[in-house]
């Protein structure tokens, strides 16, 4: 009896894995096509004609408050904030937030922009490790540094939103090289809807592109290969991922690396989570809750325009422990946030965006190696042919790299910031490429940080080793 019950359930399981992977390459295939609609339209808006509206607010945009939380940014924090004081934008403050540097962070940046200790005393609006001492700028009014205890970029954060004037903040890493209209982008959705309480921008990687007095001048295409190997993957997951979302206004995620948000609706929110690793994430679906639990009308939109370069790392080690700690904050905000998960009144988010993210992402890695040993071993055993194990390996392949040759298309019909045939013709080999080594690597660190969140065992920070991109 047995013996005829074990093939029904290994041919069974057999079809599972691979309409799982159909399901997968059908819905983001879908998500990219969904984001085709919005793309037409932001480029019909952000015409020149476009433009001339935007800049016809002129004196109704509001003040912007910059955060700049650092953590052993000796080398780079003079010319990052030197790039942002250079912004194209009415009013704005920029606030970096020094988080207990073990270098020479404060004193570089003493040097650099003549800072002197400043009696301020501002609300504690939110709970934070104790502020040493608080410095304002001699050469730029607009300019504060805060120089504080160690307990990571949440906290940080957090004491730059108690310190910040304006209504609207934009939380951005110590390290990213912004576009000079950045702003006035990403604060468009605030401007066209009252009701927006956050946007997020795209984020691009840095690599290979020519940065001149902080900001990028000429698109360029790293040489290393794991660098290449993201430039695509952002292409296929970032861009086209969270753009579908946007509409739907189920979009989860805002990257820390660059997002603006309305001050008061994050501190009612409680600011950001200290006890997660993925607090620009779990801030967002925060918000959410939040809103949707009161019955308020609300927005949180996603800006297409590449508005954010940030420097990928270059080494697998770092690499690695980039990817597990991703995974390990996607983890964690989607349990604290299990309910939304199909619950009557989420709308989009609980019946999409979020089963989405927990079953294609979350679980993703885990029946991907599951799938592999499952083939591999019924190959030896005898159970399945070896030709069924290598149509499966070679359905994930080409499953993956018609998500990215999408992705790659629709990038080249919209921004096309990669103007020449020969970057083209590059991207689509590593489309290729990544699928041998590359992706499965990536599976690998992410299964590692969902074991890692599953055993409750603490993530270690590792210290992304910086190249910088090169400079005019």
């Amino acid at each position: 009896m047995i013996e005829l019950v074990i093939p029904w359930i290994i041919a069974f399981v057999e079809w599972g894995f691979l309409a799982f992977f159909l399901l997968l390459t059908a819905t983001t295939l879908g998500l990219n096509l969904v984001a085709a609609v919005p793309i037409v339209r932001y480029l019909d808006r952000h015409t020149a004609v476009g433009n001339r509206q935007r800049e016809s607010f002129g004196g109704f945009l509001p003040p912007i408050s910059i955060l700049v939380p650092a953590y052993n940014e000796e080398s780079t924090i003079a010319s990052s904030v030197h790039s942002l004081l250079q912004l194209n934008y009415p009013e704005f403050e920029i606030i970096v937030i020094n988080d207990g540097s073990k270098d020479g962070t404060v004193q570089a940046a003493i040097s650099a922009f003549g800072l002197q200790p400043f009696g301020e005393i501002h609300r504690k609006t939110l709970p934070t490790k104790e502020v040493v001492e608080v410095y304002r700028s001699m050469k730029f009014p607009n300019l504060r540094f805060i120089d504080k205890k160690n307990c990571g970029k949440a906290d940080a954060l957090n004491a730059g939103i108690n310190a910040s004037n304006y209504a609207l903040f934009c939380g951005i890493d110590a390290d990213s090289v912004l576009q000079s209209d950045s702003l006035l982008r990403c604060v468009q959705p605030f401007l066209e809807d009252a009701a927006t309480i956050c946007s997020g921008g795209t984020i691009r990687i840095a690599n290979g592109c020519q940065v001149e007095g902080g900001f990028l001048v000429s698109t360029g295409l790293p040489r290393n290969p794991l660098a290449l190997a993201q430039v695509v993957e952002y292409l296929r997951a970032f861009l086209f991922g969270r753009l579908a979302w946007s509409p739907m206004n189920a979009l989860l995620v805002v990257s820390g690396a660059f997002g603006l948000f309305h001050r008061d609706t994050v501190v009612q929110a409680g600011g950001y989570s200290t006890g997660t690793i993925g607090e620009d994430m779990e801030l967002v679906m925060r918000l959410h809750r939040q809103m949707l639990s009161a019955g308020r009308e609300y927005r949180i939109v996603y800006i297409p325009d590449p508005i954010c370069w940030t420097e990928a790392p270059e080494s697998l080690k770092v690499l690695g422990s980039q990817r597990v700690r991703w995974q390990r904050g996607l983890a964690e905000s989607l349990w604290r946030h299990r309910w939304f998960l199909f619950r009557p009144g989420t709308r989009f988010i609980g019946w999409f965006s979020y089963p989405f993210l927990l079953l294609f992402e979350l679980f993703e890695p885990l029946i991907e190696v599951g799938g592999l040993v499952f083939f591999v071993a019924c190959s030896f055993w005898g159970s399945i042919s070896w030709s069924s194990t290598a149509l499966y390996l070679l359905l994930v392949v080409v499953l993956g790299f018609l998500q990215t040759v999408n992705a790659i298309f629709l990038e080249e019909v919209s921004f096309r910031q990669f103007k020449s045939i020969r970057h083209v013709l590059k991207l689509l080999l590593a489309a290729v490429v990544e699928n041998f080594g590359y992706r499965q690597l990536n599976t690998w660190w992410r299964l590692k940080g969902l074991v890692l969140w599953l055993s409750g065992r603490k993530q270690v920070w590792g210290n992304m080793v910086r190249k910088g991109v090169p400079t005019g």
